[in-house]
């Protein structure tokens, strides 16, 4: 899975299979922002489960 970018805001997937977690590194201008911890089920996070959580942190700071 690549970066989704929104707003000029980068987002970052990263995921462990075996841990069945992960996490949505958030970037402005190349600088870190946060993390965005999430957990899933099966061999990787779904494509929409990822979309989901950058919809809700866009909404949540009015990106």
């Amino acid at each position: 899975m690549g970066a989704i970018e929104r707003s000029g805001y980068r987002f970052v997937p990263e995921f462990s299979v075996i841990q069945q977690n992960g996490a949505i590194h958030v970037y402005h201008h190349d600088s870190f922002i946060e993390e965005i911890k999430f957990q899933f089920a099966g061999k990787f996070p779904e494509l929409d489960q990822i979309e989901d959580l950058v919809d809700q942190y866009c909404d949540q700071h009015q990106l």
